[in-house]
């Protein structure tokens, strides 16, 4: 069916125009006094990180907000953030539009695509149909990571579904130095540098303000939706120092304390019931006092780097709302604060200072992350925090994001719209999940969902508006139960009651011990009354797979690590020769060639003048990844694992002509096993010039589980550089191709795989 039918010709044609009458098809037209919308998504901050919620971290701009609106306390997520996402977008449950778990993979399930369906219409395609122009900022991670390319298809970026521009990134998460930065349909070079100042957020929120204010110029007679989606407070957890050091003293007490202090503000305020108790440490999380002077040290700064980054945006979202002041659009601005999920579990028991050794064999010992600690934060760290802290960040709740326990699925939610919204600081308290927020906007509007889109008829929307509790404090929450599900743990809230199970990866599901807590009375679930009411949890478990069956989240499946590694396999297919020429843009790691545990040889053909230098090709930024280039007259082939450098450098100078430079890398296999104390899992890199050695190295180090989140350039390395040069250090002979070809001998750890991908989800 054609979706752009032509409407039928309302004038008439005669032979001359004198014999003709003209006519022009009606525009679309928004109902009268339709909002503009604002949509400020935060990436992994949890339930009491806003000041507003409870959290000593310093968020006036959102604080604000609040107290000229609303703060609702059940506001529910689906623990990740591509299913959230997905499920804000089209008011529909995250597997049943095809995106159950994470855009990185296709599991070969309906409900489990990395990608929303045609058949779910996004917020964007429905408002566009009312005379709405569109606009995304920031992260989208709905589009599976193997079309993020240059070829896409694009038909799943944003521009693809009902927005009009985009500026932002495809990924989970991005360095926020050195961002792998799309505008519309195109990857481009972010517009600065750390030493010229440049972050992402306010990089993100310029053209926040650049996309409203051509609009305000264009089209004023017409409202918008801008759909600020932040990289904050996603890993790694990066912001400018001085901020980062006026936290220090703030979170010195501990987790312990700032939990404490953290549910006693929250019941000064209201947000949580008096009776509300304090769940005990999750597991695996030990007291504050048990660490050591040097590990405390650590951890806080750790913590300081999360707080200035949430801090740090905070500072440039006034910058957004003070332009919607200026340019007298606030009052009909809807504007909307939230998060994706709980605070995240991905830093592990102790924190990281750089994930991207670690997740590759190369440990982080506590000594180590001292000795860095004042790098964290900056260009060449990808830092992220400890589970003790994470926990705060969900105070008073349980779990983390991943987890469908109140840590991973309770977040903060924020709404001011002036010129509607009557009650000022006033808290709502009624169960309302992500797929409910594209119904109630469009309630706002006064407008319902299309039955078709770009001629694909649409499934129905299946959450529910809550717009009727914005006036009236004691409407009910919704009628419908809301199912959860991630990773195989799982979840069902029913008219108050809560029946949540925690799945251990790889046992298996009927092993899994299910949990009731009155949510009404129990806010922090801790007192399970599964012994005491059997009944009720029995039909609760029953309407649990009645839902699954219903919304395609069935098959249950915990293996996201042999998922991410299958997908990969799938998508390189038999393919093991890549050619990039001069030229061409940057390839995203998700769909550059896969050289993780394998062995490979890679070749430039370059016409070198005498005093020629540069990068050939290079994957990855000052945090991991690998660069093969030309420097002070020698070819060098840089190893980049979670910032330690193995170098091999030609054993002679680069002679001028053409010539092909390359490195070939080689995985020892022993037949014998080694002598004790001898090295294993030995990699030789040989560099080469014309098909003959001019130098090699032996190492252990080498990427196993994960090269980068940033992806790969040829001639060039255009951000946060991979070894010890300045970028883009832009090769200066004549590079006519590069050829990657990869030998048949890789063998992945999945669970290893999937742990490391995991981290910048």
């Amino acid at each position: 069916m054609n979706g752009h039918r032509k409407p039928p010709f309302g004038g008439s044609i005669g032979k001359t125009v004198a014999a003709s009458k003209p006519w022009w098809p009606d525009t679309r037209q928004p109902p009268a006094g339709a909002p503009n919308i604002l949509v400020v998504l935060f990436d992994d901050v949890g339930f009491s990180d806003f000041g507003c919620y409870g959290s000593p971290i310093r968020t006036p701009t959102i604080d604000a907000l609040a107290a000229g609106g609303l703060r609702y306390s059940g506001f529910h997520t689906t623990a990740m953030c591509s299913t959230t996402r997905a499920a804000l977008l089209t008011g529909r449950n995250h597997h049943s539009v095809g995106v159950g778990c994470l855009a990185n993979f296709d599991s070969g399930y309906p409900g489990y695509r990395g990608k929303i369906a045609r058949e779910a219409g996004t917020l964007a395609e429905m408002l566009r149909q009312h005379g709405y122009r569109n606009y995304m900022v920031g992260k989208w991670h709905v589009t599976p990571l193997t079309e993020s390319g240059a070829t896409g298809p694009f038909d799943g970026w944003p521009l693809g579904r009902g927005f009009d521009r985009f500026y932002g990134f495809l990924d989970a998460e991005t360095d926020q130095y050195a961002p792998e930065l799309v505008s519309d349909n195109t990857q481009i070079d972010p517009p600065g540098t750390y030493e010229s100042g440049y972050h992402l957020t306010s990089d993100l929120v310029d053209q926040s303000i650049r996309f409203i204010a051509d609009h305000v110029a264009d089209r004023p007679d017409l409202p918008w939706l801008t759909w600020l989606a932040l990289g904050a407070c996603h890993a790694p957890h990066q912001a400018p120092a001085d901020i980062i050091r006026s936290y220090d003293a703030t979170f010195a007490h501990g987790w312990d304390v700032e939990r404490e202090q953290r549910m006693a503000r929250q019941k000064a305020m209201g947000l949580v019931p008096e009776a509300t108790k304090m769940p005990a440490r999750n597991d695996g999380v030990k007291a504050w006092d048990a660490h050591s002077a040097d590990e405390q040290r650590v951890f806080t700064r750790l913590q300081a780097a999360y707080a200035a980054m949430l801090d740090h945006a905070d500072r440039h979202l006034a910058r957004l709302i003070a332009f919607l002041d200026r340019a007298g659009i606030r009052d009909n601005t809807l504007v909307i604060v939230m998060s994706d999920n709980g605070a995240s579990q991905e830093g592990g028991p102790l924190g990281f200072v750089n994930a991207m050794g670690p997740y590759n064999f190369r440990p982080e010992p506590m000594p180590v992350k001292l000795q860095r600690i004042d790098d964290i934060g900056g260009p060449d760290t990808h830092s992220n925090f400890p589970h003790g802290w994470a926990m705060a960040s969900n105070t008073p709740l349980r779990r983390y994001k991943q987890n469908t326990h109140g840590g991973g699925i309770r977040d903060p939610f924020v709404m001011s719209w002036p010129k509607r919204i009557k009650a000022k600081g006033e808290l709502r308290h009624q169960f309302v999940h992500a797929c409910d927020l594209t119904p109630t906007l469009l309630d706002l509007i006064g407008i319902s969902a299309p039955a078709e889109i770009a001629g694909c008829p649409q499934m129905p929307l299946e959450g529910e508006s809550f717009a009727p509790s914005i006036d009236d404090a004691s409407a009910p929450s919704k009628s419908s139960a809301q199912y959860f599900e991630m990773f195989g743990h799982r979840g069902l809230w029913k008219d108050g009651w809560k029946a949540v199970s925690f799945h251990p990866s790889g046992t298996p599901f009927e092993n899994d011990t299910w949990e009731l807590y009155h949510l009404d009375r129990d806010f922090s679930e801790v007192d399970d009354l599964a012994a005491k009411q059997p009944e009720r949890l029995e039909q609760m478990t029953k309407l649990w797979w009645s839902e699954a069956e219903a919304h395609n989240v069935l098959p249950l499946d915990d293996r996201f690590g042999p998922r991410f590694a299958e997908n990969a396999a799938r998508f390189h297919g038999a393919r093991t020769r890549f050619t990039f020429h001069a030229g061409m843009g940057h390839v995203p790691t998700d769909v550059a060639p896969d050289v993780r545990s394998r062995s490979y040889t890679i070749e430039a053909h370059a016409e070198i003048a005498e005093d020629a230098s540069g990068v050939l090709i290079a994957h990855g930024d000052a945090t991991s990844g690998y660069s093969l280039y030309i420097k002070d007259g020698v070819l060098v082939h840089d190893l980049n694992v979670g910032g330690g450098h193995e170098i091999v450098t030609s054993s002679r100078k680069v002679p001028a002509g053409a010539h092909r430079l390359g490195v070939h890398v080689e995985r020892l296999v022993r037949k014998e096993p080694p002598a004790k104390g001898a090295r294993t899992g030995v990699t030789e890199y040989t560099l080469t010039i014309d098909g003959e050695p001019v130098g090699s190295m032996q190492t252990q180090l080498g990427f196993h589980n994960f090269i980068s989140w940033s992806g790969l350039d040829i001639g060039r390395d255009r951000g946060s550089p991979v070894s010890h040069y300045v970028a883009p250090f832009e090769f200066t002979g004549r590079l006519l191709q590069v050829t990657v070809v990869m030998h048949d001998d890789q063998k992945l750890d999945g669970d290893g795989v999937g742990n490391a991908q995991m981290a910048r989800q």
